[in-house]
């Protein structure tokens, strides 16, 4: 998101307010689809669906807080499986099973970075509930999570969470294009989780309120530097190398101010270069001067891997969420899982 969106949005006041009516139209639009698509869906799904998103433009962490959570799936003995829509991504047939491998050109970067980073199947398809359906006929796992899908209401969810960015939070407070939001507050209402990525909870993690939002599953998310990796041979180097180093940094992320403090917070000595989230990088981007390091995120590296120099490295990080949301989370999914379990035995009882 550029340094003007920045200063329109998340600056004082709302110096876009003159185009309120389009923010209004935004908000009947939204609304409409949403009505849409919930009146069309005829049942839910017969594993549980789990849906992280955010109601604000821009980078918030919804990937890294999705690996985590498939981390903590995974340990709990569930078999996930992540939905994307794939975004910007150009494959001429959907749904695309993604792979570490797969080509970021056609399946998008995110999904590659997810499969990467994840190990567990990745579906990629603009239409969410096709890709579901794909999944679950070859039958890849027993319970579906979708990257960035809040407002996506044609695929059923059991358990929706919504991240925010501390520093950002509201904006200003107003829809599109006036302001960053996508739906108004008050959809707040209607999710089970609240992630301020940034924040400082209470021993547990938890927070009273956030931006005049109260919400009985409010948390504190960071995400954490985990190591370095170099892009063209995969060898890993300890974060202590940043420490006085000169650097080129480059994001083409939400909130690339995020990643650039980051990498200050290491000791880097940094130059910092920002382009447009999902950024199609060009070999001619990756310049670099005499004794810099270019560090990007794992984001962008997978769309720089066949052409980088042998100065380039990605910066790996990690969401860090508490125990008490981690538990609470699980807990939910295991209830949604009796709940359809208790279904089918109605169903075969009354066959």
């Amino acid at each position: 998101m550029s340094s003007l969106v920045d200063r329109l949005w998340y600056g004082g006041g709302r110096p876009l307010r003159w185009l309120m009516p389009l923010s209004w139209l935004y908000q009947a639009v939204a609304e409409a689809r949403r009505r849409k698509a919930w009146a069309e869906r005829h049942q839910s799904l017969p594993v549980p669906v789990v849906v992280v998103g955010n109601i604000t433009a821009g980078g918030t962490g919804k990937s890294p807080l999705t690996a985590r959570l498939v981390a903590a799936m995974v340990a709990a003995g569930w078999r996930p499986v992540i939905l994307s829509r794939g975004y910007r991504g150009r494959s001429r047939e959907y749904p695309l099973r993604v792979t570490g491998d797969s080509d970021p050109a056609l399946a998008g970067d995110e999904p590659v970075m997810l499969a990467q980073a994840t190990g567990v199947p990745v579906v990629v398809d603009p239409k969410r509930s096709r890709a579901a359906a794909h999944a679950l006929s070859q039958s890849l796992g027993d319970v579906l999570i979708c990257d960035d899908g809040l407002q996506h209401y044609a695929l059923p969810r059991d358990i929706e969470l919504a991240v925010f960015d501390a520093s950002r939070g509201l904006g200003n407070g107003a829809l599109i294009p006036v302001g960053p939001l996508r739906e108004p507050v008050s959809r707040l209402t209607g999710v089970d989780f609240v992630l301020v990525n940034g924040a400082d909870g209470d021993r547990d993690g938890r927070l009273a309120a956030f931006a005049g939002i109260e919400h009985p599953g409010l948390f504190a998310m960071g995400l954490r530097a985990t190591t370095l990796v170099h892009l063209r041979t995969g060898r890993r180097a300890p974060l202590s190398e940043l420490r006085g180093r000169p650097v080129h940094a480059l994001a083409g992320i939400g909130n690339p101010r995020r990643f650039f403090d980051m990498l200050r917070s290491l000791g880097a000595e940094l130059r910092a270069t920002a382009f447009p989230d999902h950024h199609r990088f060009s070999q001619a981007d990756l310049a670099s001067r005499a004794g810099e390091w270019l560090v990007m995120t794992a984001k962008d590296a997978v769309k720089c891997r066949g052409f980088a120099p042998d100065n380039a490295w990605y910066l790996a990080v990690e969401a860090e969420v508490p125990d008490a949301f981690l538990d609470a989370f699980l807990a939910q999914l295991d209830a949604s899982a009796r709940q359809f379990n208790d279904a089918r035995h109605m169903r075969t009882d009354h066959g």
